[in-house]
């Protein structure tokens, strides 16, 4: 006999049931948003920016805080000299993740100094678009650069390895590399030298085809004539000669760069053997000059001179460039190089921007077949900074 009212027996079983595995799961894919709270060169000096660093070594122990702490349930630290970034996926409120994830930087970092417009807070699609354009070097200061990409991987293998990310951010994580990969085999974002000391090693290798075995003097003992210097040793310059007014100076740079110093009225001497100059002192006139040079040049049999003059006022003068086989290039031909290499990088960005965008779309509707929209989180802070 049918009853609409149930028995005992089958209370029990109903109140008994097994409760399917699925049940006990993560919270699911669109109902844990990623977001991004940070500073970088866009918004904060580096001042600030030194007071929310993290040293490599406590990352792993800020992570386990951060999580025990409740503000994420998964989470990545970028820490670089230009930017300290946390990628968070939470089940919280938008603002209250914001504001949990604000409240740990604070406190970890025992910052205690007022705060406007410094910190961004992206939620998604921002967030994830963010994640891409990072990767891809979009979000850098040198526009298109790689290095980054690599310190992005360092920062996500961390937290990987001490078990601090789960599926959200691993997808993430993963789709952004593959779209840095696509971006750079797809576009010319990367193509071509931002830099005085890039925009140097090319024309070097212009001349020289090759700069193994090739000698380097430095002139002065500035910061962009030993970054100069270094990108021509790491590309395989030979050796590298120091001079400088302040001998002490010299010497402490030429250890610093593998080479040897010499001192200042000495540096005239070593021409005969020297393929690249960099020149970049104080000096209120010309140091070199054709009538100083071209005695040399006869002394060098007329091989290749390259001449890299980053000093303002100029230590070498122009009239140079018309001896045989002597090629100078001063600190606004470098940067008329770099400048057009950054323009045709910049034509690029649209192109680079469009796929981020399909990209993130598509990671944020993964799920979207269980029956769950995708929906757009607000960004607060900096909505657009660049």
């Amino acid at each position: 006999m049918e009853s609409g009212v149930a028995g005992p027996e089958a209370m029990d079983r109903a109140r008994f049931r097994v409760i399917p595995r699925s049940a006990f799961r993560a919270p699911c894919f669109l109902n844990m948003p990623i977001v991004v709270i940070g500073l970088s060169h866009h918004t904060s000096p580096v001042e600030m920016r030194e007071r929310f660093a993290f040293g490599e070594g406590r990352i792993p122990e800020a992570l386990q805080r951060l999580r025990s702490n409740r503000a994420a349930d998964e989470a990545v630290i970028l820490s670089t000299c230009n930017r300290v970034e946390i990628y968070a996926a939470t089940t919280n409120a938008d603002r209250a993740a914001f504001q949990a994830l604000q409240r740990f930087l604070v406190d970890w970092c025992d910052y205690r100094g007022p705060l406007n417009d410094e910190m961004y807070m992206l939620g998604e699609p921002q967030s994830i678009e963010h994640l891409f354009k990072v990767a891809c070097g979009l979000d850098s200061m040198v526009l298109g650069e790689t290095e980054i990409l690599g310190q992005l991987k360092k920062a996500y293998g961390l937290a990987l390895q001490h078990k601090h990310t789960g599926g959200r951010l691993n997808k993430a994580f993963q789709r952004a590399f593959n779209v840095a990969k696509q971006i750079r085999t797809e576009t010319n974002i990367q193509r071509g030298c931002v830099s005085a000391g890039s925009v140097a090693v090319e024309l070097a290798e212009r001349i020289f085809s090759a700069l193994r075995d090739r000698h380097v003097m430095v002139i002065g003992a500035g910061d962009t004539s030993e970054k100069t210097a270094r990108a021509l040793l790491s590309r395989g310059a030979r050796s590298v000669i120091v001079s400088n007014r302040s001998y002490d100076r010299a010497t402490t740079l030429a250890v610093e760069l593998g080479g040897r110093a010499v001192r200042f009225e000495e540096w005239a001497r070593e021409f005969e053997k020297i393929d690249i100059v960099i020149s970049s002192t104080a000096a209120p006139h010309y140091i070199l000059d054709r009538a100083k040079l071209e005695p040399l040049m006869k002394l060098r049999k007329n091989r290749p001179l390259l001449l890299i003059d980053i000093a303002v006022p100029r230590d070498i003068e122009p009239e140079v460039n018309f001896l045989e086989n002597v090629y100078l290039y001063n600190i606004d031909d470098l940067q008329a190089i770099a400048d057009d290499y950054l323009q045709q990088r910049r034509e690029q960005i649209a192109h680079c921007e469009a796929i981020i965008r399909e990209k993130a779309r598509g990671l944020i509707q993964t799920g979207a077949g269980a029956g769950l929209p995708a929906r757009a989180r607000p960004a607060f802070g900096h909505e657009s900074y660049r």
